[in-house]
């Protein structure tokens, strides 16, 4: 009896053990899975693989040797503050990041919602919604807000009364806590580099086949109204449109895919012309894309439309054609046919770039000082330095509560994301076709001030509420 007795005990040890190291052999799969599964960021940044990358090197703590670091740190999350993606941007369940001295618990998983030491619910703009927002708010709870993207992905966050519902901000503005401006910028020496440019005279050649303008747009009809103009400026100056807004050229049939917009063969296809016409798909301060830094990199001149501080950009005084200074696209035209045929007057406006200078201190100084990078695995990417900062900001108010002091309270303001009402070129016309500005755009704006201001008084009543009282609120103002 006793040996059996003894069989049993030894039985259910082995069984426990095994068990036990199950349990974490399944833990360190889940966690593999999910940095295979990094949510994609190209929409972002340009190379999602290399924000993969950043990610990785940034977190290198998980890793086997750190098997039993990373479970015990897992268990003990509670010790840490919990930052709560609310509407994901990550795609991570639970994850021990380190920012600095400070370290802090970020995950998905709502369950953490009223957990005693969740500090923070971080936002992303795109998929922020009123379906679920993480009500009641305690005096305690900050809410972070990172969009980088258009107005048009979520226009009731452009208004002062669902802005200012966050304390911290990472926005394409100048003005936010963590600016974002220069996101598709991977580094000044990119736009002074000479790699794709072709020279004038090899250009002059080929105007022969090419026009002197390029456009190339697929998503047609945005809050800009860009595609009216550019069918204004098409009566009176030849333009080759590759994409399928105003298409009238086809690219080679291994460039068609979305994806190609950063091959080489397409920037050497691009680099063949003397001007393209980069147009935001809205007009916004500091809302800057790849379509204005694209080609400085090509050795192109910019004909750029968007935001309207473009000129704290530029590297120098002299290097885009800015279409708010022409009154009408015909006068715009004149003034390119006039640089088509004066090499002279052409090169100044790539001098900059020929010499390698750039005059522009704002543009240096906010590339050397921004503390994350674009396309670059040795530096953190902005989702993490925004993480970092509000992990930060949580700590030092758990310090200051330690010493018996207030906690610092930041707050977003307006400037920190605001677009102006689109507008209807000043040379349209009735009989023009901007049905998409007029007939969506302008009232989605206008609908979105009043999903503000209902958002706002449902979310300071401080309680959870149904969509069907949000939009009861919304129509009747």
């Amino acid at each position: 009896m006793i040996r059996i007795g003894r069989k049993k005990l030894w039985a259910s040890l082995f069984c426990f053990t095994a068990f036990f190291f199950l349990l974490v052999t399944l833990q360190v799969v889940l966690e593999l899975g999910k940095s295979e599964r990094k949510i994609k960021v190209s929409s972002l940044q340009d190379g999602s693989l290399k924000l993969e990358e950043q990610r990785k090197h940034a977190y290198q703590f998980f890793n086997k040797q750190e098997l039993y670091s990373y479970t015990r740190r897992v268990l003990d999350a509670a010790r840490y503050p919990i930052l709560l993606w609310w509407s994901p941007l990550t795609g991570e369940t639970g994850r021990l990041g380190q920012c600095g001295q400070d370290v802090c618990f970020f995950t998905i998983k709502r369950t953490y919602q009223h957990n005693h030491m969740t500090k923070a619910f971080l936002f992303y703009g795109t998929d922020f919604n009123i379906d679920s927002l993480p009500l009641p708010r305690k005096r305690h709870h900050d809410w972070a807000l990172f969009h980088e993207e258009s107005p048009k992905n979520n226009y009731k966050l452009f208004h002062k009364p669902t802005i200012t519902l966050f304390n911290h901000t990472a926005t394409f503005s100048r003005h936010s806590h963590l600016p974002l401006t220069t996101q598709y910028l991977e580094g000044i020496e990119v736009i002074k580099s000479l790699r794709y440019m072709v020279p004038l005279q090899k250009k002059n050649s080929l105007r022969k086949g090419l026009a002197p303008l390029v456009y190339v747009q697929s998503d047609c009809d945005p809050p800009s109204d860009r595609d009216s103009y550019v069918r204004e400026l098409m009566s009176y100056i030849q333009v080759d449109s590759y994409g399928e807004c105003l298409h009238n050229r086809d690219l080679p049939q291994h460039l068609k895919n979305p994806a190609s917009m950063d091959d080489g063969n397409f920037y050497r296809i691009l680099a063949q012309y003397k001007f393209i016409l980069a147009f935001e798909n809205a007009v916004c301060e500091d809302y800057i894309t790849e379509k204005f830094w694209r080609p400085l990199k090509l050795g192109v001149v910019p004909v750029y439309y968007g935001s309207p501080s473009i000129t704290d950009w530029l590297p120098s005084n002299k290097s885009a054609i800015l279409v708010t200074r022409f009154s009408h696209p015909r006068e715009l035209a004149h003034y390119i046919k006039a640089l088509d045929t004066n090499d002279q007057e052409y090169e100044a406006y790539l001098e900059w770039k020929l010499k390698g200078a750039i005059s522009n201190q704002r543009l240096l100084t906010a590339i050397r000082e921004r503390k994350w990078g674009v396309q670059d695995i040795t530096q953190d990417n902005y989702i993490d330095v925004f993480e970092c900062m509000v992990c930060n900001r949580v700590w030092e108010n758990i310090r200051r509560q330690e010493k018996g002091l207030s906690p610092r309270r930041w707050n977003a303001q307006v400037n920190h994301l605001s677009c102006p009402k689109p507008e209807a070129f000043l040379f349209s016309s009735p009989n023009i076709r901007w049905t998409s500005l007029r007939e969506m755009w302008i009232p989605s704006f206008e609908q979105s001030k009043k999903e503000a201001r209902a958002l706002r008084q449902l979310v300071e009543r401080n309680m959870n509420f149904t969509a069907q009282e949000f939009w009861t609120l919304v129509f009747k103002e």
